[in-house]
């Protein structure tokens, strides 16, 4: 099985990690590629490299995800987990749809520019 997390806000797909309320987490059958359960987990507080140390701790192997700092995406890579970033989206399983799909587009870079939304530059 392949654990897929999503950050969402309000249940819809969160554009920015770090602003996420809760995650929602997919795990999907290797073979066929297909969802077979879903749930949902609120993440511990934001805190630098709690977002990612909790995530692995939930055995996670993919992150879907909008905006997020190089730091967390290096430190998900440190535990294992694929980060693809640079993704825009509405509901999380449409999300997790593409990927599987390989329709999913994702522009690869992490947020940079704290100061526009934010996150106050803890990058993980």
């Amino acid at each position: 099985m392949l654990k897929i997390a999503v950050p969402t806000v309000g249940g819809s797909f969160s554009a920015h990690f770090g602003g996420a309320d809760r995650f929602a987490f997919f795990e999907v059958d290797d073979q066929t590629r297909r969802i077979v359960s879903s749930t949902s987990a609120a993440p511990p507080p934001h805190e630098q490299g709690s977002f990612p140390t909790w995530l692995k701790e939930q055995g996670c192997h993919v992150i879907l995800a909008g905006g997020m700092g190089p730091r967390a995406v290096a430190m998900l890579e440190g535990f294992g987990i694929r980060a693809v970033v640079g993704i825009a989206g509405d509901r999380p399983e449409a999300v997790v749809q593409d990927f599987l799909e390989d329709r999913l587009s994702a522009s690869g870079e992490p947020c940079h520019d704290h100061g526009a939304h934010g996150c106050g530059q803890h990058g993980a």
